[in-house]
């Protein structure tokens, strides 16, 4: 075996080398090392995140290294899965029909990785398949997609000279200090936006998330929906079989995803909570063995909630008459009552510091209303009606908020909330995208210290800690592939220029500026092309800039206001006058007049952004001395730049209801600026017209 070599000679060297092709007939190669495999991870760890071995010995006490792409991997990792000892995956399986020396017209003559596996885990009859394997089978489903996501991974980071860029002057600026080695320069490995479940791919759906915002205004109502492993359908299909519906997380994933499917659509069509602009939705896992999905709903304005009044008929937080209904009282029973908890089960995974964190029992209240921080507090009242749940009595003040219709129809856990603080909008978007999970664990010494730069390794970051359950990869392998866009030509840049080509031929494209001209016209990614919309309409976004980046923020400015334009020149011309820069053309249209630029960047930073994000921007502006009069800016966007100071101060003090005077959440608020002043070697002090904390 190849660790007890490793302990007869710890100092032995071993060099792995990656073997992808078959070279040997896989009957003749497979048969006399069947029984005698082990992992082996070999080298730092921080270098080898991306690839994985399998090492077997062979009669003649070799050691011969092979990769996770080896035919022979699987059936050596899974023989009881693999049974004939058949071979796994390999890289030129080709699609049926087709063979290798075969001219086809298809962009893709063999099968991807995901094909292969979504082949392998469908039931067959009358033969043997490894969807019986129960915890076996959910290890092989976490495994086989560790390889999808490292083959990805592993292509990514071959094309790192695709993202990696770095500016001019900044190279200067190496080379004039000394660097000698000016190659290291720049980000060194990205994880690009396309890769699904990445912090770039989080940020641009958040973004998009804040731009149907923009659009529609804040959504009205927050659905979330959880797989239920007793729905019929599931136990229908293992009835025949001993598996419970954990041990198949492809029939559980697929009949939630038909189940959410028909859910959006019920939303839209039968209209249970009113008619529906749009829906957007994520899914997740969050380590519960079952996926959940959190909805947003935009309703139309002649549908909102404008008052109180009209929550009762759509939110319920009562337990239902079971006289009168007996089907809702035990569908409430049984998924809509939060777990005991409080002095009932002291020990609850909800109870922090002997209090619940979700805040049950809710009080009574006999009708619904909202709070002094604009919180709602549904309709609960004292009737007397209690449901039984692991052996304790709850009232009312234990059900979590639902529809009856969607309860009824969708016999699982959905909470229906009402979405009416404002303010709060962008932090529920952020828990919504806040990506995979993730564990806590403890990782060896890094052997790269004597390096002279840290590294940002984003494809390490992805991986640290990274939690992957067999529902999630089952889910993943089902999906449909990701579209890859590494090689293809700036979809952004084409647009833009797009843009100005449609300006000159059409009159309509003229009265629209970029942010507005999706709505008109689409994006032919094809053709590379522009056409006008023959139904529908598109909402339209563009990436935030930084001031610090000079023409590019101003540009980014223009393109808010300009209408039109044939050319870059056409941008850069005010009332017939071709200015030099795109900040003389703002200065012209009195963009730039006194602090105003920087009041209007806060202002929108904070439909997206964090507090911490707004007060370390405001931050940046003092320090680069960019503003003429602080003091102004302060008093225009205190209550911006407060963000999330109270809700800090509550979770401290641990008191829900705390209030405090404006004058206090000032302070409170400059104290957290001059902390983040302090760390740039910076203080309030040096800004005669900026208040100083007490």
């Amino acid at each position: 075996m190849a660790r007890d070599c490793i302990e007869h000679n710890p100092g032995i060297e071993l060099k792995l080398r990656i073997i992808g092709n078959r070279q040997k007939d896989g009957r003749t190669y497979n048969l006399p090392t069947a029984s005698e495999v082990a992992a082996l991870i070999v080298g730092d760890i921080h270098e080898q995140l991306d690839t994985r071995d399998i090492v077997i010995k062979t009669q003649d006490g070799n050691l011969i290294p092979i990769s996770e792409l080896h035919p022979s991997y699987l059936p050596l990792q899974y023989p009881l899965l693999h049974v004939y000892g058949e071979d796994g995956y390999r890289i030129d399986i080709p699609h049926r029909g087709i063979t290798l020396e075969f001219e086809s017209t298809k962009k893709r003559k063999t099968t991807t990785m995901r094909q292969w596996f979504c082949y392998m885990i469908q039931d067959r009859v009358n033969h043997f398949s490894i969807i019986n394997g129960r915890r076996l089978y959910q290890q092989y489903l976490v495994d086989t997609y560790t390889m999808i996501e490292s083959e990805r991974l592993f292509y990514i980071r071959c094309k790192q000279s695709v993202f990696r860029s770095e500016t001019i002057e900044k190279l200067c600026k190496l080379k004039n200090k000394g660097n000698r080695d000016i190659s290291r320069a720049g980000q060194r490995v990205i994880l690009p936006s396309s890769f699904t479940g990445g912090s770039r791919y989080m940020m641009q759906n958040y973004l998009d998330a804040m731009s149907l915002c923009k659009w529609f205004g804040y959504p009205d109502i927050f659905i979330t929906f959880t797989c239920n492993p007793n729905w019929p359908e599931i136990k229908r299909f293992l009835k025949d079989t001993n598996l419970r519906a954990e041990e198949r997380p492809n029939i559980s994933c697929r009949i939630f995803k038909m189940k959410l499917d028909s859910l959006i659509k019920d939303l839209k069509d039968k209209q249970p909570l009113g008619k529906v602009q749009a829906v957007f939705y994520t899914v997740e896992y969050q380590k519960r063995g079952l996926p959940h999905a959190h909805i947003c709903i935009f309703l139309h304005p002649d549908s909102k909630l404008s008052s109180v009044e009209d929550i009762d008929p759509k939110i319920s937080a009562e337990i239902s008459n079971k006289d009168e209904v007996l089907v809702l009282y035990s569908l409430v029973k049984d998924f809509m009552i939060h777990c005991p908890c409080g002095a009932y089960n002291p020990k609850c995974s909800c109870m922090i510091d002997n209090k619940c964190s979700k805040n049950f029992p809710k009080r009574f209240s006999e009708n619904t209303c909202v709070d002094t921080d604009g919180f709602h507090i549904y309709k609960s009242s004292d009737n007397g009606r209690y449901v039984d749940k692991s052996g304790f009595d709850l009232d009312n003040g234990y059900v979590v908020p639902y529809n009856k219709y969607l309860l009824k129809r969708y016999q699982g856990h959905i909470n229906v909330k009402w979405c009416n603080q404002s303010g709060s909008i962008k932090y529920l978007f952020i828990y919504i995208n806040k990506g995979p999970d993730r564990t806590t664990i403890s990782v060896g010494k890094d052997n790269n210290h004597d390096e002279q730069e840290d590294v940002v390794d984003e494809i390490k970051e992805y991986y640290d800690c990274r939690y992957l359950s067999a529902c999630e990869a089952t889910w993943r392998i089902l999906d449909e592939d990701v579209d890859n866009v590494l090689e293809k030509e700036s979809v952004s840049t084409s647009m833009f220029t797009s843009w100005m080509k449609c300006s000159q031929l059409y009159e309509e494209a003229r009265q629209l500026t970029y942010v507005e001209f999706p709505t008109k016209f689409t994006w032919k990614l094809e053709q590379k092309r522009l056409e006008r919309r023959k139904s529908g309409f598109s909402i339209g976004r563009i990436h935030a800039v930084s001031p610090a980046l000079g023409e590019a923020y101003f540009l980014r400015v223009l393109l808010n206001k300009v209408k039109g334009p044939k050319s870059f020149e056409n941008i850069r011309t005010v009332n017939g006058k071709l200015h030099e820069t795109f900040r003389d053309a703002c200065f012209e249209l009195g963009l730039l007049d006194d602090d105003s630029k920087y009041i209007e960047a806060i202002k929108e930073v904070s439909h997206s952004g964090t507090g911490f994000y707004i007060r370390s921007l405001f931050v940046t502006m003092l320090t680069s001395h960019s503003l003429s009069r602080p003091d102004v800016v302060w008093n225009n966007t205190w209550e911006l730049l407060s963000d999330g100071i109270l809700y800090n101060q509550r979770r401290i003090l641990n008191s829900p209801d705390l209030a405090l005077p404006d004058e206090e959440i000032k302070n409170l608020t400059l104290c957290e600026i001059e902390k983040i002043l302090l760390r740039n070697a910076n203080t309030l002090k040096n800004f005669e017209t900026m208040p100083f904390p007490d």
